[in-house]
């Protein structure tokens, strides 16, 4: 999978913190407790532009992860992991989102400092699969153990867009490395 597409899926796993920090940001606008300068400005065009590009890359990979023909299977167990990635996730939030005066530079400097240390450990990780986006879309998150054509048993973490059903014949996609996607059988 190409760097740019990784950075992508990264920071789409970041976009309800930047929609976080640009309210944030707005609404100081409006209560005329911001002032308009470099850092300001720059932070305020860089979040916007990674929130867009984020979720374009994020909802392209979908696309081609649906068009994919991937490979038939047949469910044999399923655990949603969903829950156990939140708390992470939402704690960082609430790091930046609340406690963060990202207008000072020693604030913004160790904002990106942080947001590369994680985006090097996801992408080094393969941790596609991790993100609350695709969650508020109304993906899942689950490892689940399947059965090949050929008969082999399988594990393999996936997201998913409703309920999975055991014992039921699905299509799963897999065109980039540890990035899966299950579709019900057309």
């Amino acid at each position: 999978m190409k760097l740019l597409k990784r950075v992508g899926l990264f920071l789409s796993s970041f976009v309800p913190l930047f929609c976080l920090l640009i309210i944030k940001e707005l609404v100081e606008i409006l209560n005329c407790n911001w002032t308009f300068n470099f850092l300001n400005t720059f932070l305020l065009i860089i979040l916007i532009f990674m929130l867009f590009s984020s979720v374009l890359i994020l909802v392209k990979t979908i696309k081609e992860l649906n068009d994919f023909n991937g490979e038939k299977i047949k469910l044999i167990k399923k655990e949603n992991l969903t829950h156990q990635h939140f708390l992470g996730y939402f704690s960082l939030f609430v790091l930046f989102a609340v406690t963060f005066e990202i207008e000072m530079y020693s604030m913004a400097l160790i904002f990106f400092i942080i947001l590369f240390l994680i985006g090097v450990v996801y992408i080094k990780n393969d941790m596609y699969f991790i993100n609350p986006l695709l969650n508020l879309m109304g993906y899942s998150f689950y490892n689940i153990e399947y059965e090949t054509i050929n008969g082999e048993l399988k594990t393999v973490n996936i997201f998913y867009r409703g309920l999975l059903e055991e014992n039921k014949i699905y299509i799963l996609s897999n065109k980039f490395s540890n990035l899966f996607l299950v579709k019900t059988r057309k």
